[in-house]
């Protein structure tokens, strides 16, 4: 079987990287000490980049850089100056997660190719358009997705030029990459800022089920769905783990490889994954991939599971033979890649400069390096010197002074000859200086350096001077009488499972022409196209959407759309490029930024800005049923019907006594909660005229916090509030019991 398939490994540090290499990877994916989603790698120094892709390079394997993180506003002057110096490199692409990150490279460094990360949760063909529209090359599709999903997306993204890359070996998560908070919340340490602290492989108190690892995904192989990736039309094969080391990089990419050349070449699939186990694994699911969505895909052990695959049921004598062979083998497979990564050096190139000329004819430079070889001559004759015993000339010191440029990150100047240099001659330094350049463009694959870039600011924060709004969140339609009997707007979250609920939902809006609808994150195949049908029935006036592909759409109909918090906005380039490109008309500030953060943010003229000061805390949304592993259910698989009709609740605790809550709704996915929601009163005084809207959340989603009004005297006691009444805030804190406002005091 013809296959042109990429295997793309991860790079957490130099070694890691030789391995990649020298095991057969088509690329690497590894991250600077700044600016990247995996800040417990051992990650890279900018002088480690230029050895890194000259090494890659030679061996026909691209480098991809990770800026895969959202960027605060204080550190857009340090990220300009990274673009800056990645424009001169020759890194063959970047992925992206911020916004703002896109707008940049679009509007400023648009030489650099643009991948985007799978933080930004991309699973419906909206999305794919959505990415296009930004310029990404390149989608790295959500890790839930059957290949059924991942077919059709990739025929989207052939259409507009948008490659598709899946993970095929490695860590599950189990939240949608982009909608997990629970490491921010409960650590302080923002997935989306790359420090996840992986709270999801802790223990629990040992629950109903008698497990204590109750979110603990095996990983995740397709091994042996080799052929039907390739008939799928997926471009990249994506190896996890930019946090494990040399030997295991080594091992998988070497086993994936067999397996393409055994496609490709014999068109038959292997089966031994024995090595695969021998390196670190927590037993291995396709779950996702097959859409078996079951219970069989949990492990109640994080950690590694490869001594654990041998068997318990031989006698004492034969186990320790069988461990003992097992070691062995593992010791022989980390010999094997430390062998195979010494024969790699990541060095400066040397260059050797051969100086040659007489008088009246060009000066001639001659540079060789271990690949190649060119010279340049001058413009200009070489002239005698006029007083030989006078200082200057075409000396060894002068050419040293000349050429120095040359030592630094990439190359060192090995030898300047001049044997073949007449004495006694003399050309400007304005000559050598061209020389110089005419070197440095050939040295840079016959590219002109890009001058550095000075990105306008986007000013000052400009103030609201209007009262701001208050709207309110609600997903029961028994709760749309609300709409038109209170000072609030009403905001009406739609369900994920839209497939087969459109025309009663069209009938609710139709009745409650006041009701705005809300989309979710997550709208999957055929709830992506009843969501579509719904904006055609409904023809809202505005939305608000947490789900890109529904921005997409609401652009091309001319719909007003405010970005929800899902977008995770935390810079103002991050809201130009909302607006410019897809003429948002307001947005959410992320919900993980403090105080100090948020009063940086400049909103382009005519834009809303909006925060939630009530609601629960999500902490994460699966495609997984969170139930498997704490109650039970009698139903193993996780299928279309579950989605559509369980409704069940249920909790775990941490070590330290805190609860966290799961949530299962008719037609949404399984969420995790804190135990209790989220009360920002002080945002409405510190910050008076930076939003135009402050949104409470009313669903009925059960956390241990109460409250002692009905849904319609919350909202009349948060009107008080939003009017500047004295003791609204005190009142709401005694009557909303007990809350936290922790992201907004931490920030990221």
């Amino acid at each position: 079987m013809k296959t042109d398939l990429e295997i793309l490994a991860p790079g957490g540090d130099i070694d890691a990287i030789k391995a990649a290499i020298a095991a057969g990877a088509d690329a690497v994916y590894c991250g600077l000490n700044k600016f990247n989603a995996r800040d417990r790698a051992t990650n890279l120094s900018a002088d480690d980049l230029p050895g890194i892709l000259t090494l890659a390079h030679k061996h026909g394997c691209s480098v991809f850089l990770t800026l895969n993180i959202i960027v605060v506003e204080s550190e857009i002057p340090a990220l300009i100056r990274l673009l800056n110096t990645l424009v001169n490199t020759r890194i063959d692409a970047v992925i992206v997660q911020d916004f703002g990150v896109f707008y940049l490279l679009n509007k400023h460094f648009p030489s650099l190719v643009i991948h985007a990360s799978t933080q930004l949760t991309t699973h419906n063909e909206g999305q794919m358009r959505f990415l296009s529209a930004l310029k990404a090359t390149r989608a790295n599709l959500s890790r839930e997705l059957s290949l059924t999903e991942i077919t059709a997306l990739t025929a989207v993204g052939r259409t507009h030029g948008v490659e598709t890359e899946v993970f095929v070996h490695g860590s599950y998560c189990i939240s949608f990459s982009g909608l997990c908070y629970v490491s921010s919340v409960l650590a302080g340490k923002s997935g989306n800022r790359g420090r996840c602290s992986q709270p999801c492989r802790d223990g629990y108190g040992t629950t109903a089920t008698g497990n204590d690892y109750p979110l603990n995904l095996k990983d995740n192989s397709a091994y042996g769905d080799l052929r039907e990736l390739a008939e799928a039309g997926v471009y990249s094969l994506k190896i996890e783990g930019r946090i494990k080391k040399f030997d295991y990089v080594y091992t998988v990419v070497n086993c994936w490889r067999n397996q393409i050349r055994s496609l490709t070449e014999d068109d038959r699939l292997l089966s031994d994954t024995g090595d695969l186990y021998k390196v670190f694994n927590r037993d291995f699911s396709n779950g996702f991939l097959k859409g078996n969505i079951t219970g069989d895909m949990f492990i109640d052990n994080p950690r590694d599971h490869s001594i654990r695959q041998l068997s318990q049921a031989s006698p004492s004598d034969e186990r320790d033979k069988e461990r003992n062979r097992f070691y062995e083998d593992k010791a022989e497979l980390s010999a094997r890649a430390r062998h195979a990564i010494s024969r790699l050096r990541i060095e400066k190139v040397p260059l050797t400069f051969c100086i040659e000329g007489k008088a009246d004819t060009p000066l001639r430079v001659s540079i060789t390096t271990p690949e190649t070889s060119f010279h340049v001559d001058s413009a200009r004759p070489l002239a005698p010197k006029a007083n030989k015993s006078a200082p200057g000339g075409l000396s060894l010191a002068v050419l040293r002074e000349k050429f120095k440029r040359f030592d630094n990150a990439e190359y060192r100047i090995e030898q300047i000859n001049t044997e073949a240099l007449q004495p006694d001659l003399y050309l400007s330094f304005k000559e050598l200086t061209v020389l110089s350049k005419r070197i440095a463009f050939l040295l840079n694959g016959s590219r002109e350096p890009v001058a550095p870039v000075a990105v306008p600011s986007p000013g000052k924060p400009r103030p609201i001077l209007t009262p701001p709004a208050l709207s309110v969140v609600i997903s029961s339609p028994e709760d749309a009488h609300l709409c038109g009997t209170t000072p609030a707007e009403i905001f009406f979250r739609l369900p994920e499972a839209m497939e087969g609920q459109c025309d009663e939902l069209a009938r609710l809006f139709r009745e409650y022409p006041g009701l705005t609808p809300w989309f979710p994150p997550v709208l999957i195949g055929t709830d992506y196209t009843a969501a579509l049908a719904f904006l055609d029935a409904v023809r809202p006036a505005r939305i608000v959407t947490d789900n890109t592909g529904i921005a997409h759409e609401a652009c091309r109909k001319g719909i007003a759309w405010i970005a929800g918090p899902c977008f995770n906005i935390a810079n103002s380039f991050s809201l130009l490029c909302l607006a410019e490109q897809f003429a948002c008309s307001g947005a959410f500030l992320s919900q993980e930024i403090k105080k100090d953060q948020l009063k940086r943010i400049v909103r382009p003229e005519g834009m809303e800005l909006c925060t939630s000061i009530f609601h629960p805390i999500s902490l994460m949304t699966s495609r997984q049923c969170l139930h498997h592993q704490v109650t039970g259910c009698d139903k193993n698989r996780f299928d279309r019907a579950c989605v559509q009709g369980c409704a069940t609740s249920s909790s775990i605790t941490r070590e330290n006594g805190t609860t966290l809550h799961i949530h299962k709704t008719k037609g949404n996915h399984h969420r995790l909660y804190h135990e209790t929601h989220c009360l920002n009163t002080e945002v409405v005084t510190d910050l008076p005229h930076t939003f135009s809207r402050f949104f409470i959340d009313l669903r009925d989603i059960g956390t241990h916090t109460k409250t002692e009004e009905d849904k319609a005297g919350l909202i009349t006691l948060f009107d008080n509030l939003l009017k500047g009444k004295p003791d609204a805030g005190p009142t709401l804190h005694r009557k909303i019991r007990p809350t936290t406002n922790v992201q907004y005091i931490k920030g990221i």
